[in-house]
C-alpha cells in the first residue's frame, strides 16, 4: 500500500501541476505559462515540506501535550500511545481545533512527521470507545501513508482555486500583441479548475476511507466504537457544519461541508451509511 500511495502522490502532483501550468497559459499567454510553471515548482516544494503546518494553521490548531492543554492530553495522549504501539507507529503530534463541529484529520508527509487534529466538539461528543475509533482511523491514514497524498492535494488544490479567481479578474488581459490570455479560457478555468482539482482528490481519496475504517476496527479489536462515532459525526455535522475550505474537505474523517447538492455530488467521502455497513460486516 505504501508504494501505491507514493505513486498516487506523484500522479497527483503531476496532474495538479499540469493544471497550474495550463491554467497560467490560459490566463496570461506565454508569461502566464511561465508563471504557472513557477507556481507548480514552488507549490510542489511547499506542499511536500510545509503542507502539515499549512493545514493546521488554516484551522488555528493548538498543540496538545502534557504541558499544553494537559486535560485533553490526559484523555487522548495515552490512548494514542497505546494504539501507536499496536500499529507500529511513532507517536504523532496532537492538536485541538477550537471548533464545535465534531471532526478530525491527520496530516504530514510520513509517519515520523505527522499530526492528528481533533475539534473541541469531537472531544465533547465522543465517549472513550468512540474516540478510540476515531484516533485509530486517523492513525491508519498515517500508517497507510495517505497523509502525504491528502496534504499535497489540499495545498495544490487551494492554489488552483486561487488561480481560478485570478482568471476571473485577469483572464481577458494580454501579455503582448501576438499572444495572450483568452477571456473564454479564463472563464473556463474559473469553472473547471476547482472542479478538476476536486475530481482528482475524489478519485484518489474515496477508497482510503474504507481501508482506514477496517484498520481502525482491527487495531481497536472491535468496529463498534468507530461505527457509533460515525453515526454521531454524521448527525452532528448536519446540525453544526464545519465550514472548511473545499481544498481540505477530503482530509477530515467525515465530510465537513454543510451538504448542498453540489457538495454531495463531488464529495471526497463515501456515504457514511456504506462505511457503517462495511464495518458491521466485520463483526
Amino acid at each position: 500500500m505504501t508504494t501505491a500511495n507514493n505513486l498516487k502522490t506523484v500522479l497527483l502532483l503531476g496532474l495538479l501541476s499540469a493544471l497550474l501550468i495550463l491554467g497560467g497559459q490560459a490566463v496570461g499567454g506565454k508569461s502566464g505559462l511561465y508563471l504557472g510553471f513557477t507556481m507548480a515548482v514552488v507549490m510542489n516544494f511547499v506542499s511536500y515540506f510545509f503542507s502539515e503546518k499549512i493545514a493546521l494553521s488554516m484551522y488555528h490548531a493548538q498543540r496538545v501535550s502534557p504541558t499544553e492543554h494537559p486535560r485533553i492530553w490526559a484523555r487522548v495522549g495515552p490512548m494514542t500511545e497505546r494504539l501507536c504501539q499496536r500499529m507500529g507507529l511513532p507517536m504523532p503530534k496532537l492538536w485541538v481545533i477550537p471548533e464545535q463541529s465534531p471532526n478530525a484529520f491527520a496530516t504530514g508527509r510520513n509517519p515520523r512527521h505527522s499530526s492528528v487534529a481533533f475539534t473541541a466538539g469531537l472531544l465533547e461528543a465522543m465517549n472513550d470507545q468512540e474516540l478510540e475509533g476515531v484516533v485509530a482511523h486517523e492513525l491508519a491514514h498515517i500508517k497507510h501513508r495517505d497523509i502525504l497524498t491528502s496534504s499535497v492535494a489540499a495545498t495544490i488544490g487551494a492554489a488552483i482555486t486561487q488561480l481560478a479567481y485570478v482568471a476571473m479578474f485577469f483572464g481577458g488581459r494580454r501579455d503582448d500583441d501576438e499572444e495572450g490570455g483568452n477571456p473564454l479560457a479564463g472563464l473556463l478555468l474559473l469553472i473547471l479548475g476547482p472542479l478538476a482539482a476536486s475530481l482528482i482528490q475524489m478519485a484518489i481519496s474515496r477508497t482510503r476511507e474504507y481501508a482506514a475504517d477496517a484498520a481502525a476496527a482491527k487495531y481497536c479489536g472491535s468496529p463498534w466504537g468507530l461505527m457509533n462515532a460515525l453515526r454521531k459525526l454524521e448527525a452532528w455535522s448536519q446540525r453544526v457544519p464545519l465550514e472548511a475550505s473545499p481544498a481540505t474537505a477530503h482530509m477530515f474523517i467525515i465530510k465537513p461541508l454543510s451538504g448542498q447538492a453540489l457538495a454531495r455530488l463531488f464529495s471526497t467521502h463515501p456515504a457514511t451509511e456504506e462505511r457503517i455497513a462495511r464495518l458491521r460486516a466485520l463483526v
